[in-house]
């Protein structure tokens, strides 16, 4: 592999990780948004393939940055 093909390769490992990055936030406000619309946490890990635990702490966090603001 020539250092051309290992620079593309390594420009869409870094664009991929953006777009991972930024699907993990649309995902965790989907996760808020379930969560405010009652949907029970077990639905929503069925859904996401998160544990309560995670789905927990997603929630949590929102609940905390609200009672700052």
């Amino acid at each position: 592999m020539d250092k051309r093909s290992l620079a593309h390769v390594a420009g869409r490992f870094r664009e991929a990780e953006t777009r991972a990055r930024i699907l993990r936030i649309e995902l965790a406000e989907a996760i808020r948004q379930a969560d405010a619309d009652g949907v029970p946490q077990k639905e929503i890990c069925e859904a996401t393939g998160y544990t309560r635990q995670q789905v927990r702490r997603i929630v949590k966090t929102e609940d905390e940055n609200a009672s700052e603001g």
